[in-house]
């Protein structure tokens, strides 16, 4: 990821932070037991409660990072540790955490939050929102392409787990992490140079 702004690189980088497909095996878990008919019906509704929250922080981010007094390049760096840390648990994942087999019927969580609009991703958008404050309706553009695709992904979830099967999605997560290290190295990269930059100017 450049300092240059990409609708295209976004987007992929919200897709990659979202995970829908390592996100399968839980929303089947917690869909056991419920009609595939309501299955589509809760995987939209949270869905766009999910939208809500994401488009929310696009919009209000920048003031709550005011508030903070946070700087583009501290953004830029703790973005760019905390994606390599996601990254890494994409390619290493962890099999505790993916049993539930409750049968009651989901409500924003788990899909709204955290799977569509984790901490995550609205650090991600946060970040974005920071490095690009002019760049608002692109990457409004971006969040809706990245939620659509990741929703119609886990709308899909029971045909793409026949299809894939376990070691599949497994090499798909894995794919995904890998991409993710990358752009976030990128990201270290581009926070640690500005920040350099901006030492050297003031010096």
């Amino acid at each position: 990821m450049t300092n240059e702004f990409s609708i295209l690189s976004a987007t992929l980088l919200f897709l990659f932070v979202i995970d829908p497909f390592g996100n399968i095996p839980i929303l089947l878990s917690v869909m056991k037991g419920v009609a595939q008919k309501r299955q589509y019906q809760i995987v939209i509704r949270d869905g766009l409660i999910g939208l809500l929250i994401l488009v929310a922080f696009l919009f209000f981010g920048a003031e709550f990072l005011k508030v903070l007094h946070l700087e583009t390049e501290s953004i830029s760096i703790a973005g760019g540790v905390v994606l390599f840390v996601i990254a890494l648990k994409m390619i290493f994942p962890s099999a505790l955490g993916q049993e539930n087999t409750n049968a009651v019927e989901p409500f924003i969580v788990p899909i709204s939050i955290p799977m569509l609009a984790g901490t995550s991703t609205l650090a991600t958008l946060l970040v974005m929102v920071k490095s690009f404050p002019e760049e608002q309706n692109a990457l409004l553009i971006s969040v809706l392409a990245a939620w659509g695709i990741s929703v119609v992904i886990l709308a899909m979830a029971p045909l793409l787990n026949r299809l894939l099967k376990e070691k599949g999605l497994a090499a798909l997560e894995r794919l995904m992490g890998m991409l993710l290290l990358m752009m976030s190295v990128q990201m270290l990269v581009n926070g640690v140079r500005s920040l350099t930059t901006h030492t050297v100017a003031v010096l």
